[in-house]
């Protein structure tokens, strides 16, 4: 059945989620077994939210894609049938069930072995994709600037190697929609060798574009302007926030994977420091491992960001489960260790008690949409920061040194201030590279 309405240019897809070990229903006899039963229930309660969870994140997915939804179909399975991945059985269903929707696209939220995949194409009476070719279309939609577009070229054509036999159904319609954006079927019709020296080109060209950022990077080094770096789940409102903090006016967007090229923009935090601030790609749920080789280059900026400004989106059900998502990425980029600041945004969605409870943890409370809980997020980056660190010296500096006096004030906090003649004491708090510049007026602290 219909479940949104759709233009006449959209396709029409049918979702199918499978969902594997999934927990039985059955409760447990006697009153010795009473809890055990108590703590099934409350686990097959936690499950079928979780469930909930999936099919509402899948349909965002489908929708971000340009689909519309004609259909739905969930199965649970204690495990995965190799052939079919769903089964026999359902295989039959699903063909039934496409062809009555009158469905363009099925698509799994699942990842298929090309086997699955060949063998349910062949019984269904539309194209068949999984979730990772699902993520790769979106990631091929929104990628806008050239490095963006190899990026997802090459996660699209690794994927597709060794998926390539049989794939009629889906060769056989230029530009057929969801799953062939991108690299185009003209390339995916040509021979391995072809793609694979493509795929080679796309790496060095990449290789190339990695040089660039990392000398990009090692002369931003050169001054001692540390990175940091906003990471989180999906649509946890990472853009949002970059643009409250810096007034930069990046793309905003209720969309999955709105933002896929890193942005960085310098900001000034309460010490007068100045860090540059990085938003990245957001992360998902089973985010395909080719995605994670091919953004190498574009991930670097959290590697070799100071601090990572952990976005989350509070007012989700699943924010522990989309953390430990999160945590799980950064476990494949070896950045576990870095020091991290937990943002709990969107608490405009919240209430007053729910928030206060929220703020009762190490987690800072934000709304970047209504601009709260910025200055408790900016003190705390200057807490979390140890290149370039916040001093407080004493100078004795003539009134003719009207530079240094201007840098001091610009990039410093002047405590207090007193003139004697031409001269001016003054208390100063600020980074040690500003400060050390003008050491030779500095004055010992008694």
């Amino acid at each position: 059945m219909p479940l949104n309405a759709t233009d006449s240019t959209a396709e029409r897809a049918l979702l199918v989620t499978v969902v594997i070990g999934q927990p039985g229903r059955a409760m447990s006899r006697g009153a010795a077994q009473a809890r055990d039963a108590a703590a099934a229930t409350s686990n097959l309660h936690s499950a079928v939210r979780e469930d909930d969870s999936r099919l509402v994140e899948f349909r965002e997915l489908v929708i971000s894609a340009g689909a519309g939804i004609a259909g739905e179909v969930v199965q649970r399975r204690p495990k995965a049938d190799p052939a079919t991945l769903v089964g026999s059985g359902k295989v039959e269903e699903l063909s039934a069930t496409a062809a009555s929707a009158q469905a363009d696209v099925a698509i799994v939220d699942h990842d298929l072995s090309p086997t699955q995949l060949r063998n349910l194409e062949n019984a269904l009476p539309c194209r068949v994709i999984d979730r990772t070719q699902l993520i790769l279309d979106i990631f091929a939609r929104h990628a806008r600037t050239r490095e963006g577009q190899l990026q997802v070229e090459l996660a699209q054509l690794e994927y597709m190697l060794p998926r390539l036999t049989g794939r009629g159904k889906a060769m056989s319609q230029l530009g057929g929609g969801i799953g062939t954006r991108g690299p185009g079927e003209t390339q995916l019709e040509t021979d391995r060798r072809r793609i694979q020296r493509r795929v080679l080109q796309l790496r060095g060209e990449l290789e190339g574009v990695r040089r660039i950022r990392t000398q990009q990077r090692q002369r931003r080094e050169s001054v001692p302007v540390p990175t940091v770096a906003l990471v989180g789940y999906t649509n946890a409102g990472k853009s949002t926030l970059f643009n409250a903090i810096t007034r930069a006016g990046v793309l905003e967007s209720s969309r999955m994977f709105a933002t896929l090229d890193p942005k960085l923009s310098a900001i000034q935090l309460p010490s007068r420091r100045k860090v540059l601030l990085s938003d990245t790609v957001g992360f998902i749920r089973d985010l395909p491992h080719t995605l994670v080789t091919s953004f190498r280059a574009t991930l670097e900026e959290v590697r070799k960001a100071e601090v990572l400004v952990h976005v989350r989106d509070a007012s989700s059900p699943m924010r522990e489960e989309h953390k430990a998502e999160v945590e799980k990425v950064l476990g494949e980029l070896d950045v576990l260790d870095k020091p991290r600041i937990e943002v709990l945004n969107k608490a405009d969605l919240l209430s007053e008690k729910e928030c206060a409870s929220l703020a009762a943890g190490r987690g800072i409370v934000t709304s970047a949409r209504e601009h709260t809980g910025l200055e408790a997020l900016m003190e705390r980056l200057d807490e979390e920061l140890v290149q370039d660190p916040v001093l407080e010296q004493r100078f004795q500096i003539p009134q003719s040194e009207g530079d240094v006096l201007a840098a001091l004030e610009a990039g410093a906090v002047i405590r207090d201030r007193e003139y004697e003649g031409n001269l001016v004491r003054m208390m100063v708090t600020g980074p040690a590279s500003l400060l050390g510049r003008y050491r030779r007026f500095r004055l010992a602290v008694r």
